[in-house]
């Protein structure tokens, strides 16, 4: 998707000289850092605790109901 950003002159210099240090163009500068600042700040965020209990065993799932007999029952 194209779209036209305006900068003001001294940010648009920064850009550029950013840009030539890394050897990346400025528009590729601005793309990482617009979708930096969507992932931060945009509505679709991930609670940071998502996969934070995955067990790495594949194949739970289809032994769920192994895994969970007995659960609530007194000992």
């Amino acid at each position: 998707m194209k779209t036209t950003v305006y900068l003001d002159a001294a940010d648009y210099r920064r850009l550029k000289t950013l840009a030539a240090a890394n050897g990346q163009p400025a528009a590729e500068l601005i793309r990482t850092a617009v979708a930096a600042y969507v992932r931060a700040h945009g509505p679709d965020r991930r609670p940071s605790s998502l996969g934070a209990g995955r067990s790495g065993d594949g194949t739970l799932s289809e032994r769920a109901e192994e895994v969970l007999s007995g659960l609530g029952e007194d000992p």
